[in-house]
């Protein structure tokens, strides 16, 4: 892979430049934007279940450092794989940093992760180191198996209880909000695989969504998407929400159902590209506003 002709690895003009830049290409390779959208989830989940500012601020920068860590490790363990097919995506397959930088920062980031995440309390930071192995567990092998899915079932059911658990004394999660978690995490995982199915045939990775096609693994993720929606909707019915935040909760759901529609119909003509992932973001940022609009709370 080369960038402007110099062996893939862009020309830095000084020291200073060079330290930028990495500095630069570390940040992408936290994977960014589901970082962000994770941590903002778990912010907004710690929020409902009643925790004070501190514990709020603990929270995320646990959530932040064990999914930056997640995404490190991911580049790193498929930096061969993202060379091989010329993924423009990723700043190690580009060269711009190198596979020891994003080593050392996954192996970092995971040790950094625990100080804030035990500090919740012993239950919580059980329940994030969990969370975290489940994602290192997928980039470790299970992405290559029928068993792809579980590490996104598993930590996105787990959220909402590391949020719950974070709270003095600890709180047991409603279990209508485990299930949106888990029911979510199949539309995140299947909507993020889709576009590369054909590059990951090429070097060996055949999970579940691989496995069941790209129509069938697309209408799966849009189904699990309205599902999670509803079963959102219902959890704040059953709960002690305002008249308002009632409207906004049926709102987003009807703007969510709306999403899942719209993403059916492109995976049936064919369109299936990041676009699909960026649709269940902006599903996912959607009812994180719908849950801080209703007042109500996670806890059971």
């Amino acid at each position: 892979m080369t960038t402007d002709g110099h062996r893939g690895r862009p020309p830095a003009t000084g020291r200073g430049d060079g330290a930028v830049s990495t500095a630069v290409a570390l940040l992408g390779s936290t994977h960014p934007g589901p970082t962000v959208v994770v941590t903002l989830l778990a912010v907004v989940l710690g929020a409902s279940s009643g925790l004070p500012m501190a514990r709020l601020a603990l929270l995320a920068l646990a959530v932040l450092l064990g999914q930056a860590s997640i995404g490190f490790a991911n580049d790193w363990l498929d930096a061969g794989r993202d060379r091989a097919v010329g993924r423009t995506d990723k700043p190690v397959a580009q060269g711009r940093v190198s596979v020891s930088a994003v080593r050392a920062a996954a192996v970092a980031c995971g040790l950094l992760m625990l100080a804030p995440s035990f500090a919740l309390g012993a239950a919580a930071g059980t329940a994030h180191l969990v969370l975290v192995a489940s994602g290192w567990a997928y980039d470790l092998g299970l992405k290559r198996t029928p068993a792809s899915v579980v590490p996104f079932v598993v930590s996105f059911g787990l959220l909402p209880a590391v949020a719950t658990l974070a709270a003095a004394p600890p709180a047991a999660p409603a279990a209508w909000a485990v299930l949106v978690g888990a029911v979510f995490g199949v539309a995140i995982h299947f909507t993020n695989v889709l576009p590369d199915l054909d590059d990951d045939a090429r070097t060996g990775i055949a999970g579940l969504p691989h496995r069941l096609g790209r129509t069938v693994s697309g209408v799966v993720a849009f189904a699990a998407l309205a599902v999670a929606a509803v079963l959102l909707l219902g959890g704040q019915l059953g709960g002690d929400s305002s008249t308002p935040g009632l409207v906004a909760a049926v709102v987003g759901t009807v703007v969510t159902l709306g999403i899942a529609v719209v993403g059916v119909g492109l995976v049936r003509a064919g369109r299936v590209d990041r676009t699909l992932f960026r649709l269940i973001m902006a599903a996912a940022i959607l009812l994180v506003v719908q849950l801080a609009l209703s007042g109500g709370t996670i806890v059971a």
